[in-house]
């Protein structure tokens, strides 16, 4: 492979030959080891200044060259960089025929920053997920306690309203699983869709009256006539859903919703939804889509907004936000038109 070639690959990559010396290594592996002038030859021990915890080398530790005859790769550990990084280090250990001599050795170099924001991400779900369960839970299972323990005591009205809170209670973990269940299948490309035409705005006159009946702030739909969009009915409902109750939410007065051609592009339906809250700063705009983000004064697993992203992005569409004029936010999200 060219240099070039190697220097466009984003991980570090040094390559030695049969005599343990180094044959070619890429500008990622050398910014990776502080190193700027030319290795060609320079013994693969010298090259790859390696540590664990302990202040043992790589080299010494796998012993490319030599170890079972069988052998084929070093698999990924984490090894420190001389000035304390972390990195992830794996070798392909290249044999002319089964059982000879190592002809090439090829180490790969990774920062370990990837691995470690991941190890963060889970924590925060882990944390996330027992917060959330941990709330219903304890409703459901004292008033269940309850009713078990009190149940001749207790009169009818009693019993419907403790019976009542447990039901809401199980619709609460429903939804988060619900939830965690589409970050999962976002996550990992395996949203499915059924995407057909679809009227947008019988979809949202649906979502309206549904979020209207269970709240007691007014929500105002206007409606155009669009075309038909090209969408999965359910994820639609899904995405307006979650924005209107976003918006009664955090919202400190009415809800306006419109759906019109986008005016931007007449090839996108828009579905505009307004509150009157305190707004989203600029700066954190971006954020509100990443994973667990809440408002300092709402609530919730923090995941919706990140559902509707990648509800929407899966179609074609876009999700924006601005700033109402005298307060509040504006959220649209966009889907594309049924094509001719």
């Amino acid at each position: 492979m060219p240099h070039d070639a190697l220097d466009a690959l984003p991980d570090g990559v040094v390559l030695a030959g049969p005599d343990g010396r180094v044959l070619v290594t890429n500008a990622v592996a050398r910014r990776m080891l502080g190193i700027t002038e030319d290795l060609t030859g320079v013994p693969l021990l010298a090259v790859l200044a390696l540590s664990d915890h302990d202040g043992n080398g790589w080299v010494e530790c796998n012993d490319p060259y030599g170890g079972l005859t069988t052998r084929t790769a070093v698999p990924e550990q984490s090894w420190l960089l001389p000035d304390g990084t972390e990195v992830l280090v794996a070798a392909r250990l290249h044999r002319a025929e089964r059982g000879g001599p190592v002809q090439t050795v090829a180490v790969s170099l990774r920062s370990g920053r990837g691995r470690a924001r991941l190890d963060r991400e889970r924590s925060d779900l882990v944390a996330t997920v027992a917060h959330e369960l941990r709330s219903p839970l304890t409703g459901v299972r004292g008033f269940v306690h309850a009713l078990l323990n009190r149940w001749d005591k207790l009169n009818d009205e009693q019993k419907k309203l403790m019976l009542t809170t447990v039901a809401a209670d199980a619709d609460r973990l429903t939804r988060l699983i619900a939830e965690l269940l589409d970050v999962a299948r976002i996550d990992t490309g395996r949203l499915q869709m059924h995407t057909r035409p679809c009227d947008v705005v019988v979809l949202t006159e649906r979502v309206v009256a549904s979020v209207q009946h269970a709240t007691a702030t007014r929500i105002t739909l206007d409606a155009q006539e669009v075309p038909l969009v090209a969408a999965d009915p359910d994820k639609v409902t899904q995405v307006v859903t979650n924005l209107v109750e976003n918006a009664v939410r955090h919202g400190a007065g009415d809800v306006a919703v419109t759906v019109a051609p986008d005016p931007a592009d007449p090839a996108y339906v828009a579905i505009r939804v307004v509150d009157e809250g305190e707004g989203i700063p600029e700066e954190l705009r971006q954020r509100v889509f990443t994973k667990f983000w809440t408002a300092s004064s709402g609530g919730g697993s923090g995941l919706g907004l990140y559902i509707v992203n990648g509800l929407v992005r899966a179609h074609g569409g876009t999700v924006t936000i601005d700033d109402r004029p005298g307060g509040g936010a504006i959220v649209t999200v966009t889907w594309p038109v049924v094509a001719a």
